[in-house]
């Protein structure tokens, strides 16, 4: 069933989430947070509503927006929203978006765009090394695709990490050890190899390097805790021109020590057990730095999370920033999340209403 304008002149503000078509045809993105997103902002007295960029019309979108007392979806054709939430969940379809002329549309209409688009992990490092603040933090990282330079990387840290420059949730990692003066190791989540030279690593590796983007990444030597790895992953979110945490969670390395992400066997435990004033300082202050950072460089950020470790000698270090976060697996988190994304929606779309 087709709803032609079916927001009431009360329900403010509309919320038009952006998403993308998965290969078959359906459309892809994280539904529960969509459902949660609707659910938090009808209570607001606001709506929301997903779409793709093949329901862009010049004076209308169609989409669909989920009907909570039925628990299902309904396709609508609405009137352009009051904010578009960017979660397109793959990077060939935000290049699409990128070339098209809905941001045209969006400007000539006066609508905010909340979240620029995923981070290229090498831009990032770069623009993270020029800061004052945030380059004490950075390993030190180079891109992959030149021989002698990853050789020479290769033999002043003796063992890397090789990640895929737009790669998320620990895809495609790969950690390369000098095992010997010349014998190499390289680890992934599900695989191991081994090559008697660097030049036998180069000549199979060489393609994908390019390929994908590589960079090259120091190993920092983590703490553990009970033998064992951990991260943390910060989320956090723009609130009254400033950016605050909504959430910190710890993950631990189990079977493999490559990634500490769950979906690769990595274990959740309590930030409680290692929260610090010392702790909570680097983190406060990492979100504020890194949140203008990115703003300044990008364009607004509204939320974001942050990969960061502890060496094992003290020192804070920063991994990655997703643009667009995963779901925590911490309910208090994911819940905090849903509130702050809606008060934020508020706050950016009341110059539009009022």
């Amino acid at each position: 069933m087709v709803v032609i304008n079916p927001w009431s002149k009360r329900m403010q503000p509309v919320i038009g989430i952006l998403t993308a078509k998965k290969k078959d045809g359906t459309i892809g993105g994280n539904g529960s947070l969509f459902i949660e997103l609707q659910k938090k902002l009808i209570s607001l007295n606001g709506i929301s509503f997903i779409f793709t960029l093949d329901g862009v019309q010049d004076d209308s979108i169609d989409g669909f927006t989920f009907i909570p007392e039925k628990n299902e979806w309904e396709r609508i054709i609405s009137p352009y929203p009051d904010l578009v939430y960017n979660r397109i969940p793959f990077r060939k379809s935000e290049e699409e978006i990128k070339n098209s002329a809905f941001f045209s549309h969006l400007n000539d209409k006066n609508i905010p765009f909340f979240n620029p688009g995923f981070i290229d992990k090498y831009e990032l490092y770069q623009l993270f090394k020029e800061h004052p603040i945030l380059q004490t933090y950075m390993p030190a990282t180079i891109p992959a695709f030149q021989k002698q330079k990853l050789s020479a990387f290769l033999s002043q840290y003796q063992t890397i990490y090789l990640k895929p420059s737009q790669s998320a949730r620990g895809n495609g990692i790969f950690r390369l050890e000098l095992a010997t003066e010349k014998k190499l190791m390289l680890n992934g989540i599900r695989k191991s190899e081994e090559f008697i030279t660097f030049d036998h690593f180069w000549n199979e590796w060489e393609n994908i390097l390019r390929e994908k983007n590589y960079l090259a990444q120091e190993e920092i030597q983590s703490k553990t805790y009970n033998g064992k790895r951990f991260d943390l992953r910060i989320l956090a979110h723009a609130e009254n021109d400033k950016y605050i945490v909504t959430g910190v969670g710890i993950r631990q390395s189990q079977k493999q020590d490559i990634t500490t992400h769950i979906p690769s066997g990595g274990k959740l435990l309590p930030y409680t057990l290692f929260k610090t004033k010392e702790l909570d300082f680097f983190i406060e202050s990492v979100v504020e730095q890194i949140g203008i950072a990115l703003s300044q460089k990008f364009g607004f950020f509204g939320e974001f999370s942050i990969d960061a470790g502890i060496s094992e000698t003290g020192h804070y270090y920063i991994y990655e920033v997703n643009s667009k976060p995963m779901s925590f697996d911490e309910s208090e988190i994911e819940t905090k999340k849903i509130e702050h994304l809606c008060q934020l929606f508020l706050q950016l779309t009341v110059h539009n209403n009022y």
